[in-house]
């Protein structure tokens, strides 16, 4: 008889939580009835479960998060940037202690001893019911510039993933690859790979609705933020060799919800903020506005926070950082999370005078295209980019002159300027990749260096 297994899969949920009753009931009810039939079922998540910009994930440090995942009980899942980069080393170490599931993650070690992490696996092993042996793999984007600032190491796909193979040869008749690298890594990966027969990817939220065939490889992936459950259909034969394989995907929005739903979900963004609310922060003399189109008081003593916190006497920020006003009297987490609930690191750039120069041209330039563009993703949760605002930094238009503490800069001389990391990931300030000697301060992120700098400066 045929072998057949079922895997359902969801990847870079981003704390959706609104969707996860669907998610939940869905892949319950598909699993009890695909078992009823025979099938072998496995259940995958593919990393980014988690995002800080959901009160209860930064309440718990994520915990929340694995403990909703526990009801599923996966076969395994990978971890993202957001479980990597968006917590602290002993965050993440303690992120999974009472998880009911497997992570499998290969390419991510502890930077000073190169092991393991005790939390993780570097591969799995399955059995289905028709004796089928699939091993099961997880990696995850190695950010090698920013994950040793946080204690790990990351080996790259190319090293690590024949050694992976090597590994595991000879045990296993099938390979699932789950994939927080992005598409046109697994794409690269099919090519070069043909032993690896599935591949379940993430971290571009791409959605392949009816899964690609390159070679020997499937490749499937469910979009994202809990849009889609993702189904693969494997069959093999009794030597144990694919016969078939198809990838599909279901969207949640068209699933029937329950009339708890909407209570359940309510509960998780309540529980959040009553954690966060119960922690103070400062006690300011009177409100903060907000602006995204111009200088505000908020901005400013963001910018002075910012000064402060990379020992810097310039900085640079952009409004649509802030989404809301901060009230006169004790503020706590929940206010601060709701102002600035990004994935963004403080970060000093240092450049020379003719490179400083350049860069203030080119924000110059772009100012008014950012001022209402509505930036996505690379750590930004808000709604646009908005107005660029300096401190201890002077342009005049007319002249193109830029001043730093109020001197004209010298094109031979070294500047050190505080900003946020997100700037050398969009495109519109390519002088901070290129030329930019960066120092990025992963363990705090933008709400961190704010609280610090609003509770030293106004204490409660």
């Amino acid at each position: 008889m045929a072998d057949k297994v079922k895997i359902l899969h969801i990847n870079d949920l981003h704390s959706h939580l609104n969707k996860w009753p669907k998610i939940r009931r869905f892949i319950g009810q598909k699993k009890a009835q695909f078992q009823r039939e025979g099938n072998s079922v496995f259940t995958f998540d593919i990393g980014d479960a988690m995002d800080r910009v959901h009160p209860l994930t930064e309440a718990t440090d994520g915990q929340k998060n694995v403990e909703l995942m526990n009801e599923i009980g996966f076969d395994g899942v990978t971890i993202g940037n957001n479980e990597g980069l968006g917590n602290t080393m002993d965050q993440l170490n303690h992120l999974y202690d009472y998880a009911n599931f497997d992570v499998i993650l290969g390419n991510l070690l502890t930077l000073n001893d190169r092991k393991q992490p005790s939390w993780a696996k570097d591969g799995k092993i399955v059995k289905t019911k028709g004796g089928t042996r699939i091993l099961i793999l997880g990696l995850t984007a190695p950010y090698m510039d920013t994950y040793p600032k946080l204690g790990w190491r990351t080996i790259s796909v190319e090293k690590m993933l024949p050694y992976l193979l090597k590994k595991f040869e000879g045990q296993a008749d099938y390979v699932i690859l789950l994939s927080h690298l992005g598409l046109n890594v697994d794409q690269a990966i099919a090519k070069q790979f043909p032993q690896v027969g599935l591949i379940i990817g993430a971290h571009t939220h791409h959605l392949l609705v009816h899964g690609q065939q390159i070679g020997n490889s499937l490749l499937a992936a469910a979009g994202k933020y809990g849009e889609y459950v993702g189904q693969v259909d494997l069959v093999f034969d009794d030597n144990h060799k694919l016969i078939s394989n198809k990838a599909t995907v279901t969207p949640v929005e068209g699933l029937v919800a329950a009339p708890a739903d909407k209570g359940e979900v309510a509960h998780y963004s309540a529980l959040g903020e009553q954690i966060l609310s119960e922690q103070p922060v400062a006690k300011l003399p009177s409100a903060m506005e907000t602006s995204w189109t111009g200088y505000s008081r908020v901005i400013g003593e963001g910018l002075l926070a910012i000064q402060e916190f990379t020992h810097t006497n310039a900085a640079i920020l952009n409004s649509g950082l802030f989404l809301t006003n901060l009230p006169a009297g004790v503020v706590n987490r929940n206010d601060i999370h709701k102002l600035l609930p990004h994935s963004i690191h403080a970060m000093k750039v240092t450049l020379s005078g003719y490179d400083l120069w350049r860069l203030i041209r080119e924000m110059e330039k772009n100012r008014n295209y950012l001022l209402r563009f509505p930036i996505k993703g690379m750590g930004f949760r808000g709604k646009v980019f908005g107005a660029i605002d300096y401190s201890g930094i002077s342009y005049e238009e007319d002249s193109k002159a830029v001043l730093y503490r109020n001197s004209p800069i010298s094109p031979m001389e070294t500047y050190e300027v505080g900003m946020v990391d997100n700037y050398s990931f969009i495109p519109y300030f390519p002088t901070i990749e290129i030329v930019g000697k960066n120092e990025i301060f992963s363990n705090f992120v933008l709400r961190d260096v704010f609280s610090q700098y609003l509770a030293e400066h106004y204490p409660i």
